[in-house]
């Protein structure tokens, strides 16, 4: 199992900033994709930004220019910077990650995620 351990969640007042962190930790496993989404009450899990082993980044349009995703990948770790934060960024934010692991009979992909941290924004 690949577990996942998400922290600097926090309440901040809007056009604050705040930098989230998440920490992979296992045995025998290699990440080739990382995310973060978040889930807004009544509202659907949605996309925030995602980055490959690669340094390949993606973000959703509603956080473009305001957030930027980065990884360690020697400490598998994920980061997701966020600035100028509005109200409507309040959701709990979620840590994903997608990879391989060496499972009793081979390898196997593996989709983790973490416990989630609430960010909350307000006006």
């Amino acid at each position: 199992q690949v577990q996942l351990v998400e922290s600097g969640g926090g309440f901040v007042q809007a056009g604050g900033s705040l930098r989230l962190s998440c920490a992979a930790s296992g045995s025998s496993f290699s990440i080739v994709n990382m995310a973060w989404y978040r889930q807004a009450p009544g509202k659907q899990r949605e996309l925030v930004a995602s980055i490959t082993s690669r340094g390949s980044t993606n973000y959703a349009d509603s956080v473009k220019g305001r957030c930027t995703i980065s990884r360690d990948n020697a400490k598998n770790t994920v980061y997701l910077e966020m600035n100028s934060l509005k109200p409507e960024d309040t959701a709990v934010y979620y840590c994903n990650a997608m990879g391989t692991r060496l499972a009793a009979f081979g390898v196997r992909d593996f989709a983790s995620w973490g416990q989630g941290t609430q960010v909350t924004v307000s006006s």
